[in-house]
C-alpha cells in the first residue's frame, strides 16, 4: 500500500485543550497506552521541564501516528501569545491544521489571530470545538461566534448532546442545507445542479464537495467533542484523513526543504528540524542551505509511530531531524528553494529588556547561552552593547521573559535579572533622500561607486530593495550574476537599516540603487585599479545609505495595540478613567444590558498594566482581547537607543571600527 504523509498543525488559544487533544489522538491511534496529563506534566509533546511545571506549551513539538494509509506528523504548537513566534515558524510547513476552540470560552483573541494567518497562507483547516463536557459549554453560541468572528464558510459536521455534563457526546450527521449554502457559493456547477434539482445533490456528492473545498482552504468543517473524555475524537480523526490533503511526495525529485526548528542535543550538537518538500536526503550527503551554507549530514531522524527514529534517509513529505549542519539556522532552505519559505505572519516583538547576570563572572557564559537561545528563537534578536557590556533581548511579553530567566537558570546554571521592559520603536523615513559616493573620489575610502535613494513606503510594507543600474556597471566578476549582486546588496541594506538615525530599526521604505561602478586593475570600466571586491561594496553601502537616510530624515514610531474589552456595565465609570491614564484613545462604550463592550487603542507597552487594572476594577470579571494596532509617530522629543555598531555618518569612527580599533 502506497503511504501518504500529512503534516498537521494543532493550534489554539492558550488553555483551549490543544495538547490534551494531541494526547487523545495519539492514544486513539495506539501510539501511547496511557493518556498523559497537562496538569501532571506527563504529555508526549510538553517534554520540557518548564512546560511541565507551568502546564503550557512553550516549544513546538512533533509526534507521529497513522490513520489507515496516511502517516500524520502532528506538530503541537504553543497557545500563549508570548510564544507566537513558534507558531509562525510552523505555519509554512503544514499541509493542514486543526484549530481548537473552547466550547466554554468560545472564540478568543488568539483564536482570531491564528485563523487569519491560516487563511492568508491558504492552509486547509478543520475546527474542533473542545471541552463539550465542561459546565458552561454552549455549542450553538460558539458556532455563531465562529461564523461571525472567524469564517462564514463553516460547515457543521454533527451535533452536540448533553453538553455541559460528563456524558456529553458528539453525533455525526449528514451535510445539511447549511453545507449546501457554503459550498454553492464557491462552486457554480454545484449551484446550477442544486437549482435544477435539489434531490440530485446526494449526501455522497456533498461529502466529496466538502472534502474538495476543504483541501483548497475554501470551507472549514466544524467538529465538536471533548479531548478529555474522547467524545468526537473518532469523527475528527476520520475527518483529518478524509478532508485534509496528504501526498506521497516526490522522493526522486531535487532535494528541497525548510528548517522550522533548531534544538541542541545532549552533547550540545545542533539538530535541525526540516520539512522535506521534494527529494531524498541520505546520510553523509553534502547539503547546501541558506544563502551560502554547506555541511555534511551525520545523522537523520524521521518521525514514525510517535517519536523520531534513526534512519539512513529522509524523503519528500517527511519531517526529518538532521545532524551535522552546524551553521544552519531557522528559516534556511535546504537545497532548492521549496516555494514554502517561512512567512512573516505575525507582528515581531514590541518590547525589549536588558538581561544581566547576577554574578558578573557569568558574563561570558551568558553571551554563549543567549546566542543558543537565539538559534532556537531568532526573534529574541539579541543585541550586544560592547561599550556598556550589556545584552538586550526582544520580547512579546512578561511570560516569555520569565521563561527565558528560568531557562537560563535551569539549562545553563546562570542566574539573571531583567531590567525594566521598554517598547521597541521603529523609524520611518519622512521624505525622499539620495546620496552617491564615486569611485576614486577623495571622500570615498573604498573601490566602488554606489548611489542609493530612500523613499517612504506605506506603513507595514517593510523594506523593498530595487536595483536600477546598467548591468554593465555591476561588479559581475565579483558576484557572478546580476541576481546574486542584487541579493547581496539587499542583505547589506537590511543590515544597515537595523539601526537608523535614532538607533531603531528603519522600515517601511523603498531603497533604490541608482548608480554603480567598480574597478579592475588592467581594464574597463576603470584602469586605475585596484580590483574591486565584495568587501568594498559591503563596507561602502552603510556610508551611502545613512547619508541618504540623513537627507530623508526619519520619525520614531511607537507600537500600539487595539483592545476590545468586555466589562460589567456598572464598572464603566471606573474603567474609562483608567484607560485615559494609560494613554488610550477610547471609543464610546456599547452597553448590552449588564455587559458593556469598550474598544480602545493604547501603547503596546501599557497592555500589561491594563490587564492588571482591569482585573482590579471589575472584580476579575473584565475580559480583554488585544491585537496589533500599528505604529504611530512619537510626538515631542524622539526616543533614542544606543547603537551597537559604529555610526557610518561619523566616517572616522566607522573606519576605526572596521579596523578593529
Amino acid at each position: 500500500m502506497l503511504r501518504r504523509t500529512l503534516n498537521l498543525g494543532i493550534l489554539a488559544h492558550v488553555d483551549a485543550g490543544k495538547t490534551t487533544l494531541t494526547e487523545r489522538l495519539l492514544y486513539a491511534a495506539g501510539v501511547i497506552d496511557e493518556l498523559g496529563s497537562v496538569d501532571a506534566g506527563t504529555t508526549q509533546t510538553d517534554s520540557l521541564a518548564l512546560e511541565q511545571q507551568r502546564g503550557i506549551t512553550i516549544k513546538s513539538a512533533v509526534v507521529s501516528f497513522a490513520i489507515d494509509d496516511v502517516t500524520v506528523n502532528l506538530i503541537d504548537t504553543p497557545g500563549h501569545p508570548d510564544f507566537i513566534a513558534e507558531v509562525e515558524r510552523v505555519l509554512s510547513v503544514l499541509d493542514g491544521a486543526v484549530l481548537v476552540i473552547s466550547a466554554v470560552e468560545g472564540v478568543q483573541s488568539q483564536t482570531r489571530v491564528l485563523m487569519r494567518a491560516l487563511q492568508r497562507l491558504h492552509v486547509p483547516t478543520l475546527l474542533f470545538v473542545n471541552k463539550l463536557d465542561r459546565r458552561g459549554a454552549e455549542s450553538d453560541r460558539v458556532l455563531k461566534e465562529i461564523e461571525h468572528k472567524l469564517t462564514p464558510a463553516a460547515i457543521v459536521m454533527g451535533t452536540a448532546r448533553a453538553q455541559g455534563t460528563a456524558g456529553a457526546v458528539y453525533v455525526p450527521q449528514a451535510p445539511g442545507d447549511g453545507a449546501v449554502d457554503v459550498l454553492t457559493e464557491r462552486d457554480e456547477g454545484l449551484l446550477a445542479a442544486y437549482v435544477d434539482d435539489e434531490e440530485s445533490i446526494s449526501p455522497d456528492r456533498l461529502r466529496a464537495e466538502i472534502a474538495a473545498q476543504t483541501k483548497q482552504a475554501l470551507a472549514h468543517p466544524v467538529f465538536f467533542g471533548s479531548a478529555r473524555t474522547g467524545a468526537g475524537v473518532e469523527a475528527l480523526t476520520a475527518g483529518i484523513a478524509e478532508l485534509l490533503p496528504s501526498t506521497a511526495g516526490d522522493a526522486d525529485g531535487p532535494v528541497s526543504g525548510a528548517v522550522f526548528k533548531i534544538e541542541r542535543g545532549p552533547a550540545g550538537e545542533k539538530i535541525a528540524y526540516v520539512r522535506m518538500f521534494s527529494g531524498t536526503v541520505q546520510m553523509r550527503d553534502r547539503l547546501h542551505f541558506g544563502r551560502e551554507g554547506e555541511g555534511k549530514v551525520t545523522g537523520i531522524g524521521v518521525f514514525d509511530h510517535g517519536t523520531a527514529v534513526q534512519r539512513s534517509s529522509a524523503s519528500s513529505g517527511e519531517i526529518a531531524k538532521l545532524w551535522g549542519l552546524k551553521d544552519i539556522r531557522i528559516g534556511d532552505t535546504i537545497g532548492a528553494a521549496p516555494g514554502h519559505a517561512l512567512h512573516r505572519e505575525f507582528l515581531p516583538p514590541t518590547l525589549e529588556s536588558v538581561v544581566a547576570p547576577l554574578d558578573p563572572d557569568d558574563s561570558r557564559r551568558l553571551r554563549v547561552a543567549v546566542a543558543q537561545l537565539e538559534e532556537q528563537d531568532p526573534l529574541i534578536n539579541v543585541r550586544q552593547d560592547d561599550e556598556r557590556q550589556e545584552i538586550s533581548v526582544s520580547l512579546y511579553g512578561e511570560v516569555q521573559k520569565e521563561v527565558i530567566e528560568a531557562t537560563l537558570a535551569n539549562d545553563f546554571g546562570i542566574g539573571v535579572v531583567f531590567r525594566e521592559t521598554t517598547p521597541i520603536y521603529i523609524e520611518r523615513p519622512v521624505a525622499p533622500g539620495e546620496f552617491v559616493e564615486i569611485l576614486h573620489a577623495e571622500s570615498n575610502p573604498f573601490h566602488a561607486t554606489i548611489g542609493l535613494r530612500v523613499d517612504p513606503a506605506p506603513g507595514g510594507s517593510g523594506i523593498d530593495f530595487r536595483l536600477h543600474v546598467d548591468a554593465r556597471t555591476a561588479p559581475l566578476l565579483v558576484y557572478k550574476s546580476l541576481e546574486s549582486f542584487a541579493e547581496h546588496m539587499d542583505h547589506y541594506i537590511r543590515d544597515t537599516l537595523r539601526e537608523g538615525l535614532f538607533g531603531w530599526q528603519v522600515t517601511d521604505c523603498t531603497v533604490t540603487m541608482t548608480r554603480c561602478n567598480y574597478s579592475i586593475a588592467d581594464g574597463p570600466p576603470s584602469r586605475r585599479g585596484p580590483t574591486s571586491t565584495a568587501a568594498d561594496f559591503r563596507k561602502l553601502t552603510p556610508i551611502v545609505l545613512m547619508q541618504a537616510l540623513d537627507e530623508a530624515g526619519t520619525v520614531v514610531c511607537e507600537p500600539f495595540a487595539r483592545v476590545d474589552i468586555e466589562i460589567p456595565t456598572a464598572t464603566i465609570g471606573a474603567v474609562l478613567p483608567a484607560l485615559a491614564r494609560l494613554g488610550a484613545t477610547v471609543e464610546p462604550p456599547s452597553p448590552q444590558g449588564e455587559i458593556s463592550l469598550v474598544g480602545a487603542v493604547l501603547p503596546s507597552a501599557r497592555v500589561y498594566d491594563l490587564q492588571r487594572e482591569l482585573s482590579r476594577l471589575t472584580g476579575g470579571e473584565g475580559v480583554l482581547e488585544s491585537s496589533f494596532g500599528g505604529y504611530r509617530p512619537v510626538s515631542g522629543e524622539q526616543p533614542t537607543r544606543r547603537r551597537t555598531t559604529a555610526n557610518p555618518l561619523n566616517l572616522r569612527e566607522y573606519m576605526l571600527r572596521l579596523a578593529g580599533r
